[in-house]
This record gives structure tokens, sequence and C-alpha cells, in this order.
């Protein structure tokens, strides 16, 4: 089920004491600015409601307050009387005191001399990929997304979540100064450890820098082990901007989920962290976003074994389902399903919604010259989430959310800021390859991201913008559309037509979390219905769902003749019983 209309207004925090000549000076950009997205815009926008006005970005405050510490399965076959054979409390390196992040790093590359030359080749440092198959440069340094648009430019924000201290720009970043990789973020385990943005950004954003508590840097070094959720979920919980708004299927509600949401991470089950299934060699980590392996074909069907892939098979291997007649015919689908589809009937679960439309046309709006913020949701758990940020428009959400299904082979065209498009039609951000006639192609569960963003008029690209800086142009404090994407733009050294407008836009994310116990997996009519979940999905014949002439007559015709066959059968049964008694 999707909600996502506002059912509550919710008051807001008052913040005051812009000077008025800023104040009148961001309200003429915003008219101006609001002028070209409504004559643009599609749709009518909606009311401002709510006495309130907010000027913090609130929702990546998160990142930075005390984590849930869980204590989840790193190893398997783990017991609790194994024990680590170095206890780093006790390392005379890591006494202190460190006055950085970076002093610690350098005392763990002091014995882990390894671990700076693996490190710095993976996409959690590089945030860089180049798809040899589609010859495309991917990664967060080149990409456009449909939630806050562009990570290339707003390194200062950004960079909060990068693997790295001090990325302010990553044109200039130096990627082989080893003594800015964070080992803390994935090897704490205090939860008391967190990443503040390289930089201030303008007023509107100071608030991410207020109330922080020191951080006690020899505590956390002497606390490193494995990563657990607390600390992957660290990044991967909040991103997008906020609690489960870009992924659907993973929220904060799995640093302690229940099996039920998750049957793999419930702390009543099996409790795994993310590297059970995310198996590290030499700091590179099976899975990844850009290379998704649809189909693995081979399946060690050993958990915890190095791969390159994470994926099902990788544990319970391609013919996962035991022996029997039910069991045969399920092994049969998995050449053409993939494991998420049955086993994942929902995402977003466990009260904690995810974001599934964006409009970015109504952002800028002020109340007394300020940006302000509507709460207009309460998540399952009872807690608000804003419907209205004047740094970023309008939204809704969705709660155990019916994911959308396609033929997926592993490969996705992404539209970059060079691709050209007709912009009458919806743009996917991310075009997934695949069809029934591939025998590589499975069908996927994926969330599907809607979009209302800007892009180019005149040239009909997507655009950069310039969201985060302490400077006039940046959108997160000025809300002037044109200067922040003819900044963004120039940036790069990138044609703008000097003209902007929006477009609709989809993404799609795979759904891979939040696995449901196995009796509540998909029934076989849940699919096998002509209004069935794969209704949508075209290519192949699906019994129960299509019809077919030749198909249904022969069916019917197997049917009679069976039933005629009985029949029959029973009848003659009948007749020489009849016989042998009168005989």
């Amino acid at each position: 089920m999707v909600r996502g209309e506002p059912r509550l207004k919710q008051k807001q925090e008052v913040t005051t004491g812009m000077r008025p000549l800023i104040a009148i000076t961001l309200s003429l950009a915003v008219l101006s600015g609001a002028a070209l997205a409504t004559a643009d815009a599609e749709k009518p926008l909606p009311s401002i409601t709510g006495e309130k006005i907010d000027l913090g970005i609130r929702e990546y405050d998160v990142t930075a307050k005390k984590r849930p510490v869980d204590k989840s399965v790193t190893r398997l076959g783990e017991k609790p009387e194994d024990k680590s054979t170095t206890d780093h409390s006790k390392l005379k390196e890591l006494q202190g005191p460190f006055k950085n992040g970076q002093e610690v790093t350098k005392a763990c590359l002091g014995c882990h001399n390894k671990a700076g030359d693996q490190f710095i080749k993976n996409k959690h440092w590089t945030w860089h990929w180049h798809n040899p198959k589609t010859g495309q440069d991917l990664g967060k340094r080149v990409l456009v997304n449909n939630f806050c648009t562009n990570a290339a430019g707003n390194e200062g924000m950004c960079a909060q979540c990068h693997a790295g201290y001090g990325m302010k720009d990553a044109r200039t970043y130096d990627f082989k100064n080893q003594e800015n990789i964070d080992c803390l973020v994935c090897h704490e385990s205090t939860g008391t450890y967190y990443k503040l943005p390289p930089t201030q950004g303008n007023k509107a954003c100071s608030v991410m820098f207020e109330g922080k508590p020191p951080i006690d840097f020899t505590k956390a070094a002497q606390s490193v082990t494995l990563p657990g959720r607390s600390n992957c979920g660290a990044c991967h919980f909040y991103g997008g901007g906020g609690d489960n708004v870009k992924h659907g299927d993973l929220s904060s509600v799995l640093f302690k989920p229940t099996k039920d949401v998750d049957v793999h991470m419930g702390t009543d089950g099996e409790n795994f962290s993310c590297i059970i299934c995310h198996v590290g060699e030499g700091h590179q980590w099976a899975g990844s976003r850009y290379a998704p392996v649809a189909k693995d074909k081979v399946g060690t069907g050993k958990p915890g074994m190095p791969r390159q892939t994470a994926t099902c098979e990788s544990c319970h291997g391609t013919q996962p389902h035991p022996a029997g007649l039910m069991g045969i015919k399920l092994n049969d689908h998995t050449d053409r399903v993939a494991c998420e589809t049955c086993h994942i009937p929902s995402f977003a679960k466990g009260g904690v919604a995810t974001k599934v439309f964006w409009d970015w046309r109504t952002a800028g709006r002020l109340k007394n010259g300020e940006g302000y913020r509507e709460e207009g949701y309460i998540q399952g758990d009872g807690e608000p989430r804003h419907t209205y940020k004047s740094i970023k428009g309008s939204f809704k959400y969705g709660e155990n959310v019916e994911p959308t299904y396609r033929w997926f082979n592993g490969s996705e065209i992404y539209t970059t800021v060079q691709t050209h498009f007709d912009p009458s039609k919806p743009v996917e951000i991310n075009h997934l390859e695949g069809s029934a006639e591939d025998p590589n192609s499975r069908i996927w569960p994926f969330k599907r991201m809607h979009t209302i963003q800007p892009y180019d008029k005149g040239n009909n690209t997507l655009v950069y913008m310039h969201l985060w800086g302490d400077d006039p142009d940046a959108f997160w404090g000025n809300y002037n559309f044109a200067r922040a994407i003819k900044h963004g733009m120039e940036d790069f050294d990138l044609p703008y037509s000097g003209e902007y407008g929006f477009v609709d836009t989809y993404s799609y994310w795979p759904v891979t979390h939040m696995v449901a116990p196995k009796e509540k997996a998909l029934s076989c009519e849940e699919c096998h219905n002509a209004e069935g979940r794969l209704k949508e999905v075209k290519g192949f014949y699906m019994p129960g769902r299509d019809r077919n002439l030749w198909v249904d007559r022969i069916g019917i015709f197997l049917v009679v003749a069976a039933l005629l066959g009985v029949l029959g059968h029973g009848l003659l049964r009948i007749v020489l019983r009849a016989r042998r008694k009168q005989s």
C-alpha cells in the first residue's frame, strides 16, 4: 500500500533573524524562479499551510546522532566463546590522544600496511566506476539522480558520507592520500562516531553543526571491529536525503529489526551483519549498484565464502527449494524469476516510510523571508515525515509497498548530463535492459521513484544544480533555480541554454533487502491470475494470467479427456465387478 497524501499538519520550529534586505532579495529571487516553475508545471501546486518556519535541513542531521550499536553476526559459524586474537584497546599505537580522524588512520595503516593500497581502489573511496559493457562512466562523481539530483559540485555536503576525510571538491581531491581514508566510519563500534559535511554551507545549513558532542577519537579507535549494521547503515540507510528515502529496503529499522522485517538480519533470527552477504576481500565488497548480477548461474551454496557477487544463489545455490513435487516446480522458476521477486513481497516495512514521489517545482517558497517545512505524514512508527520543504519541494511516501516488476539482465543504461532526450516523455534515469527473449534476464522487483526535476529546456538534457555552498548561487540558501543551474553547469564546463524547465523522471532500485520469512513468500495465485502482480510484465505466456485460444482449447481437451478417462476407468471396474459376481 502506498500512502503519501498529507494527513497531519505538524507544528514547526520558528527561526527568525534574517536581515530585511536579505529577505527582500531572496523573496524577489524566488518569485522570479517560481514564475518560471509555475509556467512549466503540469499539475497544480499544493497550497502553503502550517504555521512554523524551519531553517535547517534536519533530515541529514540524523547521520550525526548516536546510532544503536548492534551485536550482529559478522562471521558464520561464530560462537560466543570465539575471541579475536587482538584487543585493540591494549595496543600502544591506539592509546592516543588523537586530535582528528587522520591521526587514527595513520596509526591503523602503521600495522595494516596493505589496507591503504587496497582501500583507495574501491568505489566507496573513488566514487567512480567505468562500465566496460556500456562504456559509461558511473558513480557519484558523475551521475544525476532524481533525489537531490547530483553529488558532483556538491561534495561539500554529499561527502558527509564519503569514506574519507575532507572531500570539498572531487575534481581537486587527492584520491592517492591514504591518510584521508576514514577507517572509523566502518570499524568503530561505540555508536558515537559521526561525520559532518566538509564545508558549512550557508545559513540554512548551519543547524547540522550545532550541538554536536566532541568525538572521543581514542575511544573510537580502541573499539574497532568488523563492520556491523550500525556502521554500514550510518550512510546507506540515509541515502537520498533521509531515512529510507532512496532504496526503500534500507532504513533505520534494520539497525535492530525483527525477522518479520528481514529474515536474515532479524535480531530474533539470524542477526546477520551486512558483510555476511556482502563479503569483503581486500577491502572490495561483493555486490554493486552499477554492475549487479541479475542471474547467478553458478551459486556457491556456501554462505560466507569470498565471492564477487552478493546473490541469493551465493548462499542458497541454484536449486534452493526442497525435494518434492512443489519444490521441483519452484526450482523450475528460478531460471526466469529472481528469488527476491517471491521472497520480498513488499518493502519499506517496519514502520519507516520511503519517498515515492518528489516534486522540485514547488521548491523555493518562503515564509517571512525564510525557508520552512511541513510535516504532513506520520509513518508507521509514529515519526513525522516532511511533505514539503523549501529547499527541495513536495513529497509523497509509501509503506509496505508492492514492488514494480521488470525483466532485467543486470545491465543498465544511465541518463547523464550529456544524454539528450525527448522531454514530452518521462525520462528513465537508469534504463533496465532485459526481455523475455533474453536467456540472461529474470523478472526482478524494483522500487520505482517518480520525480519532477529541472532540465535544460534548450538542450533537452538533465542538469547539475549547485545546491550547497556559502555563496549567492547555492540553491539551499537563495532558492533560485536559474542561478543554481547556471553555476552547477559552469563548474563542469557543460553547455547550458540558460532556460530551464521540469521533466518527469523515473529511477529503478533493485529490492534485495527486507526478505520475508518463507511462509510469507508470494503464493502461486498472487502472480498466476489476470490481475496478479505480474500483469504488466510482457513477452511471455503465463498460465492463469494470459489467454490463448489454441492453448485454452488444448487445455480444455486434456482436462475433458482426463475426466472421461477417469470416468471410463471407473465404469469399466464397476462392469467387471458385476460380471464377476454373476459368475
